[in-house]
């Protein structure tokens, strides 16, 4: 996130003021964050402090009860959640969340179907994905965690999207996998691909990031380049409950 000039247009996503409820609970309250075109900004926090709440909301699921959110300049807060796909964002959920029981083709190519116009098919997907295209028959369910992560990334992407939603992608995945994906990321950002990404891995997230933002309680509470926050010892220990030896990675 980077502050914006007057005359440099709007940022590709703003949030602003938003606030969150899950029925009479108050989880999100007034975050505010841009996503420039092209940037990949990591979202850290200690668990529940409303990260993956943050992405859910950009996708109205739910709403924001206050605030607005535009994308592209162009008011998406109250859309239907296939509208604001539709607008150019896509969706890497935690979890994966990929259709067991369909072969990584059918996953896919169900993705593709109603795709926004843009260079990336299904073929270009295993391109990029070498070896997605080689367990192209396989049902998701017998993937391994990170070829269904390569799934969950590569379905999102042959959607056209030019900004993606990443929440927790090195989740339970090993030290060589997570390097990959963040090679992944580094590539799309190359191509124009903006990523706003939720991350425990803190090394991970201080690798691939331009921007690093630390969320407590619902709020966004600190905001800066990956240097800074790397080396900001006292913040680290306060709002992620890590030392200076996480940011080495293993």
């Amino acid at each position: 996130m980077s502050d914006v000039s007057p005359t440099s247009g709007p940022p590709l996503l703003e949030l602003r003021g938003v606030d969150t409820y899950y029925g009479d609970s108050h989880i999100l309250h007034r975050v505010s964050l841009n996503v420039e075109a092209s940037e990949t900004v990591a979202l850290l926090g200690r668990n529940g402090v409303g990260k993956s709440t943050t992405i859910q909301t950009i996708l109205g699921l739910p709403p924001p009860r206050h605030g607005e959110i535009f994308f592209r300049g162009k008011l998406i807060s109250g859309l239907p959640t296939y509208d604001i796909i539709q607008e150019g964002i896509g969706w890497v959920p935690q979890g994966h969340r990929i259709f067991p029981v369909l072969s990584v083709d059918e996953n896919l190519t169900l993705a593709a179907a109603k795709a926004r116009p843009g260079r990336c098919s299904v073929k270009y997907a295993y391109e990029l994905f070498p070896r997605l295209h080689t367990r192209r028959r396989a049902r998701g369910d017998s993937l391994s965690g990170g070829e269904q992560q390569m799934l969950a990334i590569a379905r999102a992407l042959v959607q056209n999207p030019e900004l993606i939603l990443m929440d927790e992608p090195s989740e339970g995945l090993s030290p060589r996998l997570v390097e990959e994906v963040g090679g992944i990321i580094g590539r799309l950002q190359e191509e124009g691909v903006a990523i706003l990404l939720v991350e425990q891995n803190l090394h991970f997230a201080l690798s691939v990031a331009q921007h690093i933002l630390i969320m407590s309680k619902g709020t966004i509470l600190h905001s800066g380049r990956p240097q800074d926050v790397a080396s900001d010892i006292r913040t680290l220990q306060t709002y992620l409950g890590v030392g200076a030896g996480a940011v080495q990675g293993p």
